[in-house]
């Protein structure tokens, strides 16, 4: 459902492409790591020393890319809509390669990827179903996709992402509320196996950032899912 039925700052609304073409300058200093990485940094069922191909869905400027790199010794390619935000991506020379595509629709190679990942732009999406498809078909059998989503209690406490275009003038990306049971019945459609899941809370290292949040104390602002593409069956002779 489109997130403005929630909305309580009722900030101008702007699509994903011209957004975050115009959040590139000051995106990397907003985004707060207690918002994915440390989401990441908690998760247990992913080895993250072991794919050998890493495919970084809505990569943007690079940040969960260079943080891979500190964990996998693996090669890494991006995909997202934002040519702006690829120029700061492909700066920082961690990517094999990037590419230009919406990510429901990448044209990669099918199961090319051993482990697929995707941080903080699942709100952008009208549906998920395509996302997890995609993602299920790029990936190889027994591939993991781990996904970073902004909480959809925090949308539904009215605030939605958004960011300053000028000096006091916010404004808001058009975003949708999916539930964390639209993820799983996405993922289940699509063939996924859900592994491991967690939700960051707005607690004292949030609020030692931003005290105007006290507000929002206690609220989950964040989640992590992994998932698991199956082996693909071997047929007895």
């Amino acid at each position: 459902m489109d997130h403005s039925r929630y909305d309580k700052r009722k900030y101008p609304i702007v699509d994903v492409r011209e957004g975050y073409g115009d959040w590139v300058r000051t995106y990397e200093q907003t985004v707060q790591d207690e918002m994915d990485l440390r989401l990441l940094e908690r998760l247990r069922t992913v080895d993250w020393s072991a794919p050998r191909l890493i495919l970084d869905l809505a990569c943007g400027t690079g940040r969960i890319g260079a943080w891979l790199k500190q964990v996998s010794a693996a090669s890494l390619d991006g995909v997202d809509l934002t040519p702006e935000m690829l120029d700061i991506a492909r700066a920082k020379a961690i990517y094999r390669t990037l590419y230009t595509v919406d990510i429901t629709d990448t044209k990669l190679p099918a199961e090319t990827y051993d482990l697929c990942i995707q941080s903080l732009a699942d709100e952008h999406l009208p549906e998920l179903l395509p996302l997890y498809r995609e993602v299920a078909r790029v990936t190889q059998p027994g591939g993991h996709f781990v996904i970073v989503g902004y909480h959809p209690q925090f949308l539904m406490a009215g605030i939605p992402t958004h960011f300053d275009r000028k000096p006091d003038e916010p404004v808001t990306i058009r975003s949708y509320v999916h539930l964390l049971s639209d993820h799983v019945k996405a993922a289940l459609a699509a063939g996924w196996s859900l592994l491991e899941m967690d939700e960051g809370l707005i607690d004292d290292a949030w609020l030692q950032k931003k005290p105007k949040w006290q507000i929002y104390a206690g609220l989950p602002i964040s989640f992590s899912m992994v998932w698991q593409k199956p082996q693909r069956s071997v047929t007895a002779p």
